[in-house]
């Protein structure tokens, strides 16, 4: 036996600051945390609509408070980084092919993003 200790690499708390491939990594997983706060927002909203109009009335004067607002703009525009950066992977995660040729990547990210205007014209539609 030896009384060598082995080497231990020290490793800083803003190792990922030296590379931009981790700092985007880092923004990327930090787009959550607005969406949390709007996620609880929504959640004391539906609580509030439970409980009756003057709760939901007040619930809608602390949704027009401007740092809530500020708070959902980031929120959402957290969220479409989020879905770009999905949305840019996936065909690199799972190749489309139609009729025995891979379909191209722009046509599948656009072919996302269609859907989700789609999907948002619907929701607009019915609320």
């Amino acid at each position: 036996m030896s009384n060598r200790k082995p080497y231990v690499r020290e490793i800083k708390r803003t190792w990922w600051k030296n590379h931009p491939f981790y700092r985007f990594y880092m923004l990327r997983e930090a787009t959550v945390l607005p969406l949390i706060l709007f996620t609880i927002f929504l959640t004391f909203g539906l609580g509030a609509l439970v409980k009756g109009p003057e709760a939901w009335q007040g619930w809608l004067e602390f949704m027009a408070n401007p740092i809530v607002i500020a708070i959902n703009i980031v929120a959402l525009a957290g969220s479409l980084f989020h879905a770009q950066t999905f949305f840019s992977m996936m065909p690199q995660v799972m190749p489309i092919k139609l009729k025995g040729k891979v379909v191209e990547k722009k046509t599948i990210v656009l072919a996302q993003w269609a859907a989700v205007a789609a999907i948002s014209l619907v929701v607009l539609i019915i609320v």
